[in-house]
C-alpha cells in the first residue's frame, strides 16, 4: 500500500530547507569563506558530531513502537556512524593528519547519503510521520540544516580542488 503524503509535514520540511539555505547563504557561507579551509571544514564537521540524536529513533517512547524497525535501525546506526566520522574528521583536521581531507570526503559522502536514505526510507516505510513523536523535529528541522551544511562542505572541498587545478595550469 503506498504511503500517503502528509502535506503539512512536507511543507514544514520544505520551509526548513528554504530557511536553512537562506540563512546559510546570507550568514554562514560568507563567514566560512574567510576561514582557512581546515577551520571551515572542522566547524561544519562539529555540527554533525551531534548526529547521535538519530539513535533516539530506536527508543520506544521517544518514537511510537509502530515506527518501522528497519527504518529506525537505518536512521539510528547511520547517524551514529556519521557522528563518529564527523568526530574523526574534526580530529584529523585539528591535528593536520595527511589523510584529513580524504576523511572529510568520507564523512561528507556517508553523511549525505545517510540522510537521503533516511528520507527515502521514512517516505516508503512509515505510514505517518506522526509516529516519530518527539523525533519529528529531526527530519523536519535538523536534517535540512544538516543537508545544507553537507552542501557547504562539498563546496569547500570542490573550491579547494578548483584552486589546485588553477595552480597547476600555466598563466598566459
Amino acid at each position: 500500500m503506498p504511503v500517503s503524503l502528509n502535506i503539512p509535514f512536507l511543507l514544514s520540511v520544505a520551509g526548513a530547507f528554504l530557511a536553512s539555505t537562506v540563512v546559510a547563504a546570507t550568514y554562514v557561507w560568507p563567514a566560512l569563506r574567510t576561514l582557512p579551509r581546515h577551520e571551515a571544514l572542522r566547524l561544519l564537521a562539529a555540527f554533525h558530531a551531534f548526529r547521535f540524536l538519530g539513535m533516539n529513533f530506536l527508543v520506544t517512547g521517544f518514537v511510537s513502537p509502530d515506527v518501522n524497525p528497519v527504518f529506525a535501525g537505518a536512521v539510528g546506526w547511520g547517524d551514529l556512524t556519521a557522528a563518529t566520522l564527523a568526530l574523526l574528521a574534526m580530529a584529523a583536521l585539528s591535528w593536520r593528519w595527511p589523510l584529513a581531507i580524504p576523511i572529510v570526503w568520507l564523512f561528507n559522502i556517508w553523511g549525505t547519503l545517510d540522510l537521503l536514505n533516511a528520507y527515502f526510507m521514512g517516505a516508503t516505510k512509515n505510514a505517518d510521520p506522526g509516529l516519530f513523536g518527539a523525533g519529528i523535529y529531526i527530519p523536519a528541522l535538523y536534517v535540512p540544516l544538516l543537508l545544507v551544511s553537507h552542501v557547504m562542505v562539498f563546496m569547500i572541498l570542490m573550491r579547494a580542488k578548483m584552486a589546485d587545478v588553477d595552480l597547476l595550469e600555466p598563466s598566459s
